[in-house]
């Protein structure tokens, strides 16, 4: 059965998942980057550049785990690039170049309609305006028995949480605090929407917590 999951979702001590001030040439925000320490060296983060090196271990592991097995992928508009407001023409298509890691249909969440744009190794990004419900349905469709990925931003993930559709969350607690930024889970009582840990695993960059219902 087709299972909707959050997967590879850093957070840092104090419950960021991005920093503050994203742009073009900080994607990730202000420090946001710290929070990928864990796996900027894995050979999982490296096969997504067309690089064949990296290391293995456990932080590896949760990585692959992390991509792999999803027939379908739903991000927020932030995810896909830092334009906002209307598309002021087709040029942008994603921070990842001509290949981009998914190699599946990729569902945007966003406001302003816009064509879809075929891109090479399989992703596809469909563009859905009718909220987190359409893009879930569309997401089902594509997915067939595959899972899919709820792949954030902060938002994102906490919309499809908060209205019970997620099934399974990996999170990967690094030790650093950031101050400020995305905050994760504010406001949503993990407890009462049913989730409990069923995978505690601690590596030297991280402490990875898989929740599920």
């Amino acid at each position: 059965m087709t299972k909707v999951k959050v997967a590879g979702f850093s957070v840092s001590l104090d419950g960021f998942a991005a920093g503050i001030d994203q742009s073009l040439d900080r994607p990730l925000g202000l420090r946001g980057e710290e929070l990928f320490q864990w796996f900027f060296p894995t050979r999982a983060f490296r096969q997504m550049l067309g690089k064949d090196d990296g290391e293995t271990g456990l932080d590896d592991r949760f990585g692959q785990r992390a991509m792999e097995g999803f027939g379908a992928f739903i991000l927020g508009r932030n995810m896909f690039g830092p334009i906002r407001g209307e598309w002021p023409d087709d040029q942008w298509k994603g921070w990842w170049g001509d290949n981009p890691p998914y190699h599946a249909p990729t569902f945007i969440l966003t406001h302003y309609p816009r064509p879809s744009i075929e891109m090479l190794g399989g992703t596809t990004f469909h563009f859905v305006t009718g909220g987190i419900d359409e893009a879930l349905q569309k997401a089902r469709e594509a997915a067939g028995v595959k899972d899919i990925k709820i792949g954030g931003g902060a938002e994102t993930v906490r919309q499809y949480v908060q209205a019970g559709h997620v099934d399974e969350i990996h999170l990967a607690f690094v030790p650093t605090v950031l101050g400020q930024g995305e905050p994760l889970f504010n406001g949503i009582d993990l407890h009462a929407l049913g989730y409990r840990t069923i995978e505690h695993v601690p590596t030297d960059r991280a402490t990875h917590i898989v929740l599920a219902k």
